[in-house]
């Protein structure tokens, strides 16, 4: 199975996209950072994203909902973000790596888990707020260049899908799988 990372910043279009791959019979996996937020925010905790906590459990539920999908008999697999991205989001927020974090890392790279080639969505030019995603535009842009200097810093080739509508995107994504 070939398994691709979309990454990019908060409200680049990831979801749409992903939603759309798999509605075109693609198997997908979905993001963990904004389901630990929802979960989280049920419980009572407004900015879960503010505790050091965080991190380990969006590497935990995403290593969880890879390795569930792993058994999926499917030729291409997309994955809405990545344990390289939960490095970007520890580095963007400025925690210290951790023992979790690290070891996921690892497994990644030793079991080369992820194609090299990742999709790197990038912005929209805008940013739409809501109970998850409350960054400002300019920290946007911001997250991405940390987004993609990460992947590269681990030996990815960046794919960039630049901003269109979501038929050009999906499009655009499905010419790089040609290469």
């Amino acid at each position: 199975m070939k398994r691709f990372v979309l990454t990019g910043a908060p409200g680049s279009g990831k979801t749409s996209i992903i939603r759309q791959l798999e509605l075109d019979g693609f198997s997908v996996v979905e993001e963990a950072a904004t389901d630990v937020i929802a979960l989280r925010q049920a419980q009572g905790i407004a900015e879960p994203w503010t505790q050091l906590s965080f991190i380990d459990a969006v590497a935990d539920l995403q290593r969880a909902r890879q390795m569930r999908a792993s058994s999926e008999q499917a030729e291409i697999q997309f994955h809405d973000r990545s344990a390289i991205c939960t490095a970007a989001l520890a580095e963007y927020l400025g925690y210290p790596g951790s023992d979790t974090l690290a070891r996921e890392l690892e497994r990644v790279k030793s079991e080369a888990i992820f194609q090299k080639r990742v999709f790197l969505i990038r912005n929209l030019g805008f940013i739409t707020h809501t109970e998850a995603r409350r960054i400002t535009f300019e920290e946007t842009l911001r997250f991405e260049r940390i987004h993609e200097e990460t992947y590269r810093n681990f030996g990815f080739e960046i794919v960039s899908i630049g901003p269109g509508t979501l038929s050009e995107r999906i499009a655009a994504i499905k010419r790089a799988l040609a290469l």
